[in-house]
């Protein structure tokens, strides 16, 4: 089965945290599972840490393409074709752009998101197949 990890899921992952719940731990160590991460969220950490709403303490973003790809997680473009369909997403109510992208990609590529953020069961109606 293929999941996207959502963009906090990814550095939980990264920093072994114990925010992951053991359902999210169990899928991502499974080897019969194929694990991606968006560019999409590579650009919203950048963002981020530009702007100083979050600190990766000892690493730089530029470090997390390689511990993506050391954790055997395979990561994914934004396609013209997901950019140009966005608009299709039906649910008017969050309004996070990284959110709504990594969403049009899960349900655009027909993968699970794991993800801990409660507002996006708000679009499992819409296609969003969602664990946590």
């Amino acid at each position: 089965m293929n999941y996207l990890l959502d963009t906090h899921t990814f550095l939980w992952t990264i920093s072994n945290t114990v925010d992951l719940s053991s359902k999210a731990i169990e899928i991502i160590k499974d080897p019969k599972h194929e694990i991606f991460v968006s560019a999409v969220s590579f650009w919203e950490i950048s963002i981020k840490t530009r702007l100083k709403k979050l600190n990766l303490d000892t690493i730089e973003p530029e470090q997390l393409l390689t511990l993506a790809e050391r954790m055997d997680f395979q990561v994914i473009s934004l396609t013209p074709e997901e950019a140009i369909t966005y608009h299709k997403l039906k649910e008017n109510t969050h309004n996070d752009p990284f959110d709504r992208m990594l969403i049009w990609q899960s349900i655009s590529r027909n993968m699970t998101l794991i993800s801990k953020d409660e507002a996006f069961s708000k679009f499992v109606p819409f296609g969003l197949k969602l664990i946590w």
